[in-house]
Formats: structure tokens, C-alpha cells, sequence
């Protein structure tokens, strides 16, 4: 049966949807080290003055990464709750996130190379 929209319980929602984030700061160190990279880049990114189309690239990847290890963070938690033993299903499925996290980071770094790379040479020219 569907319900009806409610403010309320959109408002909800967003209040869940925040709780899991600061969850996800809090409780995860590999979000620590991704939150303390984004920091470092967003520092270089005001000190070489990059442009708009460049802070599109380094926001969006920035994003990619922090979504990417959320949702590997929730995987590898449930995956525990289904199967708090070793399996080797379960190894495959926290081994297939983490690779999906590796792949955001990987196109975070080139992303960060073909954006910082020209500024930082031209530092030296």
C-alpha cells in the first residue's frame, strides 16, 4: 500500500540519512583518512586558485570516494551480521567493495593529477 507524502516523514529521513554520516565519520578510520585527504586537496585547490570547471572535477571526485567508502562500510557490516563466521562468499563480496573504493580513489588521484599536476610544475617554470 502506498502512503502519502509527509513533511514529517521526510524530515525524517534527512534526519537519518545525517545520523549514518556522522556514524560513518565517527566509526570508520578509512573515512578519517579520506576526510583528512578531501581537506588537503580542497586547501591546495584554494591556493592555486583553481578554476570553477576544476572545483566541479575535485568536488565531484571527493564525493566519489566518501559515497564509495560509505557504502563499503555498510556492506562489510552487514555482511558481518549475515555471516559473523570466515566465508569465502563473504571475503568475496568485502574484497569486491573494497576494489570498487580502490577505483573511485584511483580516478580521484588521476583527477587530481590532470587538475594540480600543470599548477604545481608551473610553480617550477
Amino acid at each position: 500500500m502506498k502512503q502519502s507524502f509527509s513533511i514529517k516523514a521526510r524530515l525524517s529521513s534527512f534526519a537519518n540519512a545525517f545520523r549514518g554520516l556522522f556514524v560513518y565519520i565517527r566509526q570508520e578510520h578509512n573515512a578519517w583518512i579520506h576526510c583528512i585527504i578531501a581537506v588537503l586537496v580542497v586547501i591546495a585547490g584554494i591556493l592555486f586558485r583553481i578554476s570553477l570547471t576544476e572545483w566541479v572535477a575535485v568536488v565531484f571526485a571527493i564525493g566519489l570516494v566518501l559515497a564509495a567508502e560509505a557504502f563499503n562500510s555498510s556492506i562489510e557490516r552487514i555482511s558481518d551480521v549475515v555471516q559473523p563466521e570466515k566465508d569465502e562468499r563473504i571475503r568475496d563480496v568485502k574484497d569486491i567493495s573494497a576494489g570498487a573504493v580502490l577505483l573511485c580513489a584511483i580516478t580521484a588521484a588521476v583527477i587530481g593529477v590532470i587538475v594540480f599536476l600543470p599548477k604545481i610544475l608551473g610553480l617550477f617554470s
